[in-house]
């Protein structure tokens, strides 16, 4: 599955460039570290019962038009994202945009602080249209929460590879495991 290109390929780099205040290759750069991490850090979420619930519901709320063949970041709600971006990380949010920013040359976690909250609803839309093709698609009945049941689409376990296949396509294997990590030691395993 191509998910993390499919996400990369549709992002007007020159608007996203504009409006982080650099050049499209340090945006293509810092982005290319920013979605493996936002990625990773549900990949985490996933793997609890609840956060697997959580994720669950944000994607039903962001089932939307946004992702789409070229994405307007108009339309992007940056106060939402940064909710989101929160609630990915956790406590440990800041470590993870120190991280993300220390790497690929010193990009800054300045640079990252403004760029996670533009594309995490972004990655929910994407997920959500994925979550959406996999239950019309699955050739049973439909398997999204519906009031019967939650089959396929809403245990965590599809939900959970799905993000390992998004994934599977990411260039920043590291950053991923970066957001995996800090989302871990957040307290999703905490009883």
């Amino acid at each position: 599955m191509a998910g993390f290109d499919d996400i990369l390929s549709s992002l007007p780099m020159d608007q996203l460039a504009a409006q982080l205040g650099v050049d499209e290759a340090t945006a293509a750069q810092a982005t290319s570290l920013a979605l493996p991490a936002l990625l990773g850090g549900m990949q985490a979420n996933a793997a609890d019962p609840q956060g697997a619930a959580s994720l669950q519901q944000a994607l039903g709320q962001h089932d939307d038009d946004l992702f789409g063949e070229r994405i307007d970041l108009g339309r992007v709600d940056t106060r939402d994202g940064e909710k989101i971006s929160s609630h990915i990380f956790g406590s440990n949010q800041e470590q993870v945009v120190h991280a993300l920013g220390g790497a690929g040359g010193g990009l800054g976690g300045d640079l990252m602080k403004r760029l996670l909250p533009m594309l995490a609803p972004i990655v929910l839309s994407y997920l959500a249209k994925q979550m959406q093709g996999r239950a019309g698609g699955s050739g049973g009945g439909a398997t999204l929460p519906t009031s019967g049941g939650q089959r396929e689409a809403g245990a965590p376990g599809s939900l959970q590879d799905m993000l390992g296949q998004v994934l599977g396509g990411a260039a920043g294997g590291a950053a991923a495991q970066t957001g995996r990590q800090q989302s871990r030691e957040s307290g999703t395993g905490s009883g």
